[in-house]
C-alpha cells in the first residue's frame, strides 16, 4: 500500500511541574508556534482535569491563537460530561473569533477521575444526567448559531437591539467538529451526526472478530464512512518518535519508552476489548514502511502525531523536525 499522507498535525500533552504551570504552558505554546514554523497542519491539545495539563482547551487555544496566524488549533478531546454544552459552545465560539476560523472542536464521552471530580462539578445527583452523545450534539447545535425564542424575541444592551443566540457566532465552527471515537457504536454515531472523525492509538474490538490493531481501526473507519462519513475529514493518530536527529542517549532512551509500553499491545483487554497500537520509534524511513503496510492508512491522508506525555519540549521539536520527511508534499514555511 502507498503511505497517502498528505498533512501532518500533532497532539501535545501541555504538561507542566506543579510549582510552575506558568513555565510549562509556555513552553506549549512555543511548541505551537515552532510547529507552524515547520509547515505542520494542526497543533492539538488534550483538556485534562486534576492533572498538570490544559484543564480549559478553549482558554489555551485562545491564547494560542494569539501566536500564530494559520496552524489549525484543535481539541483532542474535550469530555464533554463536565461541561454544560451552551457554556461550552460560548467558549470555543471565542476562541475560534479570535484565531479567525482555525478552532477545530474535538469532543469525547467519558468522565476522567468521576470518582473524584462529577459530585464537585454538578449540583444535583449527575448519575441521572445524560453525558453521553446526546450531550455532544447538543454542544454542537449550539455551534451552529440558531436563533433562541420566536422570531419576534429580542434582547436589549447597551446601544443594541438584537435577536438572541450564541455570540459570537462564527458560523464555520460548526462544520469543523470532531468526535474521538474508539468503538463501532461510536463511529456510527460520529458518521450519522455528521462530525470528523479522531482515531488514535486506543480502539475498542467489541463486536470485531479481531485482535489486530490495525484491522480493527480500519474497520471503525470504513463503518463511520458507510454511516454517513464519506467526504468528513479522518485523522488518524499515533505515537511516532522519528531518531533521525536524536543523538545516542536520546534515541536509547525512546527505544526503552516503547518497549515499557511493548506488552500492552500483545491483546485485547477488558469487556471492550481494548487494543493498544504499538509505538513507533526508529529512523523516518522505517516508519514510513510500517504505516504503509498498516491498513489503518489506506485512502488516509492525514496523521496526527501523538507526542508521549514524558518527553521534554527540545524532544518534541526533534521529533517535530524528523517526522516532516513522512509527508514530503507539505510546504515548509519560514
Amino acid at each position: 500500500m502507498a503511505l497517502t499522507i498528505e498533512s501532518l498535525a500533532f497532539l501535545t500533552p501541555g504538561n507542566y511541574l506543579d510549582h510552575d504551570p506558568a513555565a510549562g504552558l509556555e513552553d506549549t505554546l512555543r511548541l505551537i508556534e515552532f510547529g507552524e514554523r515547520l509547515g505542520y497542519r494542526g497543533a492539538w491539545v488534550r483538556q485534562r482535569h486534576l492533572e498538570h495539563g490544559i484543564s480549559s482547551a478553549a482558554v489555551f487555544l485562545g491564547a494560542a491563537s494569539q501566536r500564530t496566524s494559520t496552524i489549525e488549533l484543535g481539541t483532542a478531546v474535550i469530555p464533554i460530561g463536565y461541561e454544560n454544552p451552551f457554556r461550552l459552545a460560548e467558549d470555543l465560539s471565542l476562541a475560534d473569533a479570535l484565531s479567525g476560523g482555525r478552532i477545530q472542536a474535538g469532543f469525547s464521552t467519558g468522565m476522567p477521575h468521576a470518582e473524584l471530580l462529577a459530585d464537585v462539578v454538578f449540583d444535583g445527583d449527575w448519575r441521572t444526567y445524560e453525558l453521553g452523545h446526546a450531550r455532544v450534539a447538543r454542544t454542537v447545535e449550539h455551534l451552529r448559531g440558531d436563533y433562541l425564542g420566536g422570531p419576534d424575541t429580542a434582547i436589549e444592551s447597551p446601544g443594541n437591539r438584537q435577536r438572541p443566540r450564541l455570540q459570537p457566532h462564527t458560523p464555520g465552527l460548526v462544520d469543523r467538529s470532531w468526535y474521538g471515537a474508539t468503538s463501532l457504536g461510536s463511529v456510527r454515531w460520529t458518521g450519522e451526526s455528521g462530525l470528523h472523525l479522531l482515531t488514535g492509538n486506543i480502539v475498542s474490538a467489541a463486536g470485531i472478530d479481531s485482535d489486530d490493531f490495525g484491522t480493527v481501526q480500519r474497520r471503525l473507519i470504513d463503518e463511520f464512512h458507510a454511516a454517513g462519513g464519506r467526504g468528513k475529514r479522518v485523522a488518524v493518530g499515533r505515537v511516532i518518535v522519528p531518531t533521525d536527529g536524536a543523538d545516542r542517549a536520546t534515541a536509547q532512551r525512546y527505544r526503552d519508552y516503547a518497549h515499557s509500553r511493548y506488552e500492552r499491545t500483545l491483546g485485547a483487554h477488558g469487556d471492550r476489548r481494548t487494543l493498544f497500537a504499538a509505538d513507533l520509534v526508529g529512523p523516518v524511513s522505517e516508519i514510513a514502511e510500517r504505516l504503509a503496510e498498516d491498513p489503518s492508512f489506506d485512502g488516509v491522508t492525514e496523521l496526527r502525531l501523538e507526542l508521549p506525555y514524558e518527553f521534554d519540549v527540545r524532544d518534541y521539536e526533534q521529533i517535530l523536525t524528523d517526522a516532516l520527511a513522512l509527508a514530503p508534499q507539505i510546504a515548509r514555511v519560514g
